[in-house]
């Protein structure tokens, strides 16, 4: 007569070696820097607010004129109780301001190759990049001069001198963080935008003032304003050749965004100023800097069609729209006033700054 079976439960064994109540997807996740599929559904609530008020900024935008970046920072700002610790919005909110604004500039590279830094020509590309680095230096000199600190001088004189809230966002990425960091990465985009908005109607008719042709025109206008969006909007009222010029030397500024980063970065590091997060030095250069010249060295390849880079540029737009959107809930209006005047001459006069630079350039390569 056999013997009756064990009542002893046979253990199970895992044949990777790991518990069987071990979750490999959000491992895995973590492993790759990808937000787990708990992280997404915790952050879907703060993330279809940021959505739809990018998407009422675009509403505007299109119909009243007005630049949706702006108007996404704005409808943000009236929103922040959405931001609130302890509300259902709060986590996607953050999690948009940090993850989707990063997607963004990444896919900028896309738009970026070598055949359009070797179709403007070198003299018109030195001048754009002693007109970015010089605005830095200067940045750096009067920061100093009105008593603010290094990182506001990197974080306004970056994007005045690169390319406005995409270049402010990117560099408030590697800048060591404060209790003042989101308050002024706010201020910057707020006033790099109203100041872009201005230049987009005032800098074509100082482009006729001065007599320049279709071709200086469009450097002075690519190299002298703020977003991509208001050089467009600014060259292309003047005419298609003008636009066109202006467009391209826009995007050499923005190729410079990866290169002022890592020098930003270095520096940073080199001073042992870098956070550090459980206990270890963040790397050189952050992943979506990389995407972006990965995307860039792609592109000039020859790799990526028209199209796909055509989307991958409305792709990045809508990004650093939702992004931006995000950005403005996080922050309170009160805190973002209290940068006092100082500040705001300060990026009024990085921005002559920069457009004297320029426009002596243009003598200079004629």
């Amino acid at each position: 007569m056999s013997a009756p079976p064990s009542s002893t439960a046979i253990p199970q064994v895992s044949v990777s070696g790991s518990s069987p109540d071990a979750e490999p997807g959000p491992r895995l996740a973590e492993r790759l820097g990808l937000p787990s599929l708990e992280t997404l559904r915790e952050a879907f609530p703060g993330f279809a607010v940021s959505v739809l008020v990018a998407a009422t900024a675009q509403f505007l935008s299109e119909h009243y004129g007005a630049p949706a970046m702006l108007m996404a920072l704005l409808l943000g700002l009236a929103l922040n109780f959405l931001a609130d610790e302890g509300t259902k919005t709060a986590p996607g909110i953050a999690f948009t301001a940090r993850t989707v604004l990063r997607l963004g500039v990444a896919l900028l590279g896309a738009r970026i190759s070598v055949d359009m830094l070797a179709a403007l020509g070198p003299r018109a590309i030195g001048l754009v990049v002693a007109g970015v680095v010089l605005t830095i230096l200067f940045a750096l000199v009067v920061t100093r001069l009105i008593g603010r600190d290094w990182r506001f001088a990197l974080l306004t004189g970056g994007s005045v001198a690169i390319c406005g809230a995409s270049a402010a966002m990117a560099i408030a990425a590697v800048l060591p963080k404060h209790e003042k960091s989101e308050r002024d990465l706010v201020f910057t985009v707020l006033s790099v935008t109203v100041l872009s908005t201005v230049a987009m109607v005032i800098y074509p008719m100082l482009a006729q003032l001065f007599g320049f042709d279709a071709r200086d025109s469009g450097v002075f206008l690519g190299g002298t304003i703020h977003d991509v969006a208001q050089v467009v909007g600014a060259g292309f009222s003047i005419g298609p050749e003008v636009g066109e010029t202006a467009t391209l030397v826009k995007l050499i500024r923005v190729s410079m965004l990866a290169p002022v980063v890592l020098v930003f970065s270095l520096a940073i590091r080199s001073r042992g100023l870098a956070d550090q997060v459980e206990g270890k030095r963040p790397p050189l250069l952050p992943g979506f800097v990389l995407g972006f010249l990965v995307l860039a060295t792609v592109n000039s390849l020859g790799l990526v069609p028209r199209a796909l880079a055509d989307a991958a540029g409305v792709l990045s737009r809508w990004a650093l729209l939702i992004a931006i959107a995000a950005v403005g809930i996080k922050t309170s209006l009160r805190k973002m006033l209290e940068v006092g005047p100082g500040a705001i001459a300060l990026l009024v006069i990085q921005t002559l700054f920069l457009g004297i630079c320029i426009v002596a350039g243009i003598h200079w390569i004629a």
